[in-house]
């Protein structure tokens, strides 16, 4: 069914809206996947707050013109669906790069994240970038350490003490 003029310009606005907002997009072939399997990635797209949407290829050229992701635009070929990260970097890498391991048919064909393309293989590397919660333990392990260290200095002398006094009760014990 041909989708009117109307259509189209809301399909155009609602992907550009997204985009603009978006850390980072990948564009994944889904040919060969069945309804059910488009089912259950738009689900697992859901949970993880990833914008996934197919859409015809010229209007995602439309709609990502003026965005970071307008370096896609040329590359746009076949049947593609759209996957924007809205919360957090990795999340859309992640949600394709684990359901592409379960299903061959999806294969990711391009990967955007800060207005740069980059090659599909770049998929992993993306999908490995921390949570932010992940990143804010991270941080504060390296935070906390300095202190730790502090902390245990400070209290080796009074330590070595108490372990030497020790020593010297045991020995004249045994004497």
């Amino acid at each position: 069914m041909a989708l009117r003029l109307e259509q189209k310009q809301a399909i155009v606005a609602e992907v550009s809206n997204v985009a603009a907002k978006a850390y980072s997009a990948i564009a994944a072939e889904y040919r060969g996947l069945t309804v059910p399997e488009m089912t259950e990635l738009r689900k697992r797209a859901r949970e993880s707050r990833v914008y996934l949407r197919v859409v015809k290829n010229t209007l995602a050229r439309r709609a990502l013109a003026g965005t970071d992701y307008a370096c896609m635009s040329e590359s746009l070929v076949g049947p593609l669906l759209l996957a924007f990260s809205l919360e957090e970097p990795g999340a859309a890498a992640r949600v394709i790069r684990d359901f592409a391991k379960e299903h061959e048919q999806l294969t990711p064909k391009l990967v955007a994240f800060g207005g740069k393309l980059y090659r599909p293989e770049e998929l992993d590397r993306l999908a490995s970038l921390p949570t932010k919660e992940q990143a804010i333990a991270m941080l504060m392990a390296v935070l906390k350490a300095p202190v730790e260290k502090l902390v245990r200095t400070l209290a080796e002398p009074h330590a070595k003490l108490v372990r030497t006094l020790a020593a010297v009760r045991d020995q004249k014990q045994v004497a």
